[in-house]
């Protein structure tokens, strides 16, 4: 591995780096232990100790030690930099890096560069209304709480991508470097364009352990980790020691290195796309210009850090080694309250420090402290870009209703709505291309889902090799895919909170493999409603697609409805879930939730040939809605028998069918149909905002008749949403219930009894003395399930009258006459009808 030899820190230089990092390292200290006495005033004394000590010691003096360097870098450069720290348990090093540089009490003015500051400072650090052990939302400079491991890099790679002039330093601890997240994110470097983005560079931090077991990566040779990341794409330099001085020149020799290596890679690229714009005739024009010759992308530089776990720390705590081993992971002295020689050594690791020469009678960090560091913006704690929403610009939208689907009569109209959606995506993209501030994500699944119209605006963005027989791969695209759900999460979250916008668009089963990120990222922005100085960020937005009901290619292991459920646990004001029903509604969430701010969208649509039902003007006022009655599939005077609702394009079609089935078998039932496009209007409007009021519940969904709902995922999750209505025992849902193969359209919701003929049988059962009257009926709608399971097996394909089912005033007026090919006119004659 390579490592940079000489000297470049003169005496004072030298000085005032050493001076930081022991400050920040007595700061670090301080937080985890220390309740009052914070500059060791007088003796220390068990009640100057907190009572619970929480928090984490082993990986910070690295954390330090790198916050000092790069702020030497942008001192001497003036280049903006983000400071991304891996490490889950870092949070006292970062809440004392930008306590020093002043950040901290600028936006917190409370805890104030001086000796009550400090106090609070240190009270604070994992107390009872204090501030939480990770880098969280409350720290300045932060975009990456990392409490969950894996992410750092992706988060890396996002808040680079079309920030040209911005260096993110990425600090990976080498417990972190074990999880799939992270050795995937490994690959980013094959998106980022040297000409247009800015630059990443990971500092792989090896301190040899983790919680309580030694990490892979610190185990294995230099020889063969250089292998492994030099096959990464990467030119790793090696830092190593645990003297300070030699560490120190060590470093910034090294980092001297590594920054004229990227600001060459850049100004040869950038040269490169300069000329190749001249040749198309002018600036963003030429934005697939440059393809990727074989063998010509560059190998970024990184840095492999080693450096003792709890470094400076006491070394030897009751007999047992602790710096250099796993017993400093979190606390390393955990008696201080109660045993003295814990006590005394506690003070004499702090007073190791020197803090009196570091913070002067007042309690303020001493001019050869931080009189070097950068100021303004360029602080890392204060730059703009961990603050994304400062610098968002508001996307520039096409009109999404010069994109509609023209419908004559409900259901006339046949649309792929995710097709319909790419026509105004590309157009989006478009508007912005001058901007360079949004991307499209997903896993290899861009054309699958149907949303490919994208491709004739932009490319996907590739970095590595190009043969002749790829299409659509370019070295300026807006269209990102990996087949890692983690690393397109991961990427997307690093563009959004850095102040850009994005779409996610996935297979819906397959979004469950970003659970836990979606979680962390939820926190985050609950967190951040509560902190003023942080600015609202554009919204993640989820297309899921490929849904539950429409798996004709892949079958039970694609067929999971439950992120849904996952979303709704979050907090209510940042979640929102939306259920289109068709093509134009599509069109009307997917422009709202582009143009939202600090919520998590999740937009789930079929990517299948389906009925359109509302025109763009009915859609658009359905969405605001969220919510509602539709009257022209409705046959209720005002006063129902029955509330047949319904969320979800598979089961808007299902319930519409049963309603042409009430009409033609029942025509004197009263029918009203309901639909869902908004969930969260089902909600309380205590546990979220978009819930609606008992009241206008009741009016919608009555409080003493039948509903009958069908629902696109799990069942339980409407009852869970409406328990408290009134009429929630009148309420009976059907959605999937597990059941599933690769199988027709209709056989899927037959499986899951959400079928026409199951719900219509549903209306018979639960309104009160329907059942001896309509016994008929509800035999004839047993015997047509029969029938679809012997044809569908039989012959491969759907009953014809399902296949070629459309809502009657498609071919003719909504009235009770007509019916299916079993039954017709003259079984509705048998039960009273017409």
């Amino acid at each position: 591995m390579r490592t940079v030899a000489g000297a470049p820190l003169g005496d004072a230089e030298l000085s005032h780096l050493d001076a930081y990092v022991r400050a920040a390292n007595y700061l670090s200290v301080g937080q985890v232990y220390l309740m009052d006495n914070p500059l060791l005033r007088e003796p220390l004394r068990p009640e100057h100790i907190k009572p619970r000590l929480l928090g984490h010691w082993g990986t910070v003096p690295g954390l330090n030690l790198i916050y000092a360097h790069l702020n030497r870098l942008i001192a001497t450069h003036g280049r903006p930099m983000l400071y991304v720290c891996g490490p889950g348990h870092g949070g006292p090093a970062m809440v004392a890096n930008v306590w020093l540089e002043g950040t901290y009490s600028e936006i917190y003015p409370a805890v104030s560069r001086d000796e009550r500051g400090m106090a609070r400072l240190f009270r604070q650090f994992s107390f009872p209304g204090g501030v939480p052990s990770h880098v969280a939302p409350e720290t300045p400079g932060s975009i990456h709480e990392g409490g969950e491991l894996g992410y750092s890099l992706a988060h890396a790679f996002g808040a680079a991508f079309d920030n040209p002039d911005l260096i993110v330093a990425c600090v990976i601890g080498d417990g972190e470097a074990e999880t799939g997240a992270l050795a995937a994110s490994w690959h980013s470097n094959k998106f980022l364009d040297p000409a247009r983005d800015g630059a990443v560079l990971p500092i792989l931090h090896l301190n040899e352990y983790k919680i309580a077991n030694p990490t892979i990566l610190a185990r294995i040779s230099d020889e063969e980790l250089d292998a492994l990341l030099t096959g990464y794409g990467y030119r790793p330099y090696l830092v190593a020691g645990d003297e300070p001085a030699a560490v120190h020149q060590q470093m910034a020799a090294t980092l001297d290195t590594v920054l004229a290596e990227i600001n060459a890679v850049q100004a040869a690229a950038r040269a490169e796309d300069d000329q190749a714009q001249a040749r198309a005739g002018g600036a963003g024009q030429a934005t697939t210009d440059r393809s990727v010759r074989p063998g010509s992308r560059p190998p970024w530089p990184m840095i492999v850090l080693r450096t003792p776990k709890g470094w400076t720390g006491p070394s030897w705590v009751d007999g047992r080694r602790v710096v250099g081993t796993w017993r400093s992971h979190q606390v390393p002295l955990d008696n201080v309250r109660t045993d003295p020689e814990h006590l005394a050594q506690l003070e004499k690791w702090l007073r190791s420090y020197r803090p009196e020469e570091l913070f002067d009678e007042a309690g303020a960090p001493r001019p050869q402290v931080v009189g070097w560091l950068p100021t303004g913006d360029l602080r890392m704690g204060a730059t703009p870009h961990a603050n994304g929403g400062r610098l968002t610009r508001p996307l520039e939208l096409p009109d999404f209703r010069a994109y509609a689907v023209k419908v004559d009569a409900p259901g006339a109209t046949t649309a792929e709505p995710t097709r319909v959606l790419g026509d105004y995506l590309a157009d989006m993209l478009r508007a912005n291309a001058a901007h360079r501030n949004v991307r499209i994500v997903g896993p290899d699944e861009t054309e699958s889902n149907r949303i490919g119209a994208v491709l004739q605006a932009t490319d996907k963005v590739w970095q590595a090799n190009v043969s002749d027989v790829d299409e659509h791969l370019g070295a300026h695209g807006r269209v990102m895919e990996i087949l890692s759900e983690q690393v397109c999460q991961g990427w997307l979250e690093g563009y959004l909170l850095t102040g850009r916008h994005g779409l996610f668009s996935c297979y819906e089963a397959f979004a469950h493999i970003v659970d836990s990120m979606v979680n962390q990222h939820a926190k985050w922005l609950k967190t951040t409603r509560d902190l003023p100085w942080r600015a609202p960020i554009p919204s993640l937005n989820y297309l899921l697609t490929s849904h539950v009901w429409r798996q004709d290619h892949n079958g039970f292991s694609h067929q999971d409805p439950g992120f849904i459920d996952l979303i709704v646990n979050k907090k209510g004001n940042v979640v929102r879930v939306y259920l289109p029903p068709d093509a134009n509604t599509l069109l009307s969430v997917t422009d709202h939730c582009l143009r939202s701010r600090d919520y998590i969208n999740v937009i789930v649509a079929g990517k299948q040939p389906g009925p359109s039902w509302l025109d763009i003007e009915a859609a658009n006022l359905h969405c605001a809605r969220g919510i509602g009655i539709w009257e022209w599939a409705s046959t209720d005077h005002a006063e129902p028998d029955v509330v047949l609702a319904c969320a979800g394009d598979v089961p808007t079609l299902e319930t519409l069918a049963a309603a042409d089935l009430l009409r033609t078998y029942l025509p004197e039932l009263r029918v009203r149909l309901v639909n869902v496009v908004d969930l969260m209007r089902l909600d309380s409007p205590s546990e979220h905002p978009h819930g609606l009021s008992d009241a206008e519940f009741d009016a919608i969904f009555t409080t003493d008749k039948p509903i009958i709902f069908a629902y696109h995922g799990y069942p339980w999750l409407i009852h869970r949403l409406t328990y408290r209505r009134t009429g929630h025992a009148n309420l009976h849902v059907r959605g999937y219930k597990e059941e599933g193969t690769t199988t027709t359209p209709f056989d899927m919701v037959f499986r899951n009894d959400m079928d026409r003929y199951h719900l219509v049988m549903d209306v018979i059962d639960r309104v009160p003395g329907l059942a001896r009257r309509a016994a008929i009926v509800r035999q004839e709608m047993v015997d047509q399930r029969t029938r679809h399971y012997e044809y569908v097996r039989r012959t491969g394909e759907d009953l014809p009258e399902v296949r070629t089912w459309t809502w009657p005033a498609a071919t003719r007026e909504p009235t009770a006459t007509g019916g299916p090919a079993a039954g017709g006119p003259a079984l509705a004659a048998k039960i009273g009808g017409r």
